[in-house]
């Protein structure tokens, strides 16, 4: 797979001028942390929008951290890929340690985001959630439904880089959803970027803050 981006701050620019219809709307501009939010800060600062995060984690099966069984978010939102539980056999009480562990760990997260950003509020606005890029989907789906339990009236979902296998659930789970590459090839979101060093929590409060 070829390098489209040469890190987030790139892959943000790129999808900003993507986005230049959303301006209109007065959105929202929500990132997910950590690695999204570098993505989403140029895209609120094209649209002139405000900057937020939304905090989901992915459920990773026993055993198999890496394979998504689902994803929680603020509020206590879970989204379960049904499909992987049946195939990786998860009893239940294996689900509830680990939705259970994932929520605290989402709570934990809020807590210090919102020292530095109160949470802008989304009722009856249009939503444009960022990630630097989505593999399976199941985190991207469960913010979708975060920012619709939290009033959204539109939600767009905007990403660099996705497997081609999630665009179908990830596409009915939005009102619009725009992907810069979907590659044939895809084998992970990483591949995409020259730089895809991870974002520590204070580039996220740096970005937050608006330096």
């Amino acid at each position: 797979m070829a390098v489209f981006f040469r890190d987030r701050a790139d892959a943000g620019a790129q999808l900003a001028r993507r986005l230049d219809q959303v301006r209109a709307a007065g959105p929202v501009v929500l990132g997910l942390p950590r690695g999204g939010v570098p993505v989403a800060a140029p895209v609120a600062a094209a649209l002139a929008a405000p900057l937020d995060v939304l905090v989901v984690r992915k459920l990773g099966v026993p055993g198999q951290p890496e394979l998504a069984m689902g994803a929680v978010g603020e509020g206590g939102v879970v989204v379960l890929e049904e499909r992987v539980l049946r195939v990786a056999d998860v009893v239940d009480a294996d689900l509830t340690r680990v939705r259970d562990e994932q929520q605290a760990a989402v709570d934990r997260r809020v807590r210090l985001f919102r020292e530095v950003r109160p949470r802008v509020p989304l009722a009856g606005r249009t939503v444009v959630l960022v990630d630097d890029g989505i593999a399976t989907g199941s985190t991207a789906r469960a913010a979708c439904a975060v920012a619709r339990a939290q009033g959204a009236v539109r939600v767009v979902l905007a990403v660099p880089v996705c497997s081609p296998d999630a665009v179908p659930a990830l596409a009915a789970a939005t009102d619009e959803l725009v992907v810069l590459s979907s590659p044939p090839g895809f084998r992970s979101v990483g591949q995409a970027y020259a730089d895809f060093r991870a974002t520590e929590d204070d580039e996220v409060l740096d970005l937050l803050r608006g330096r």
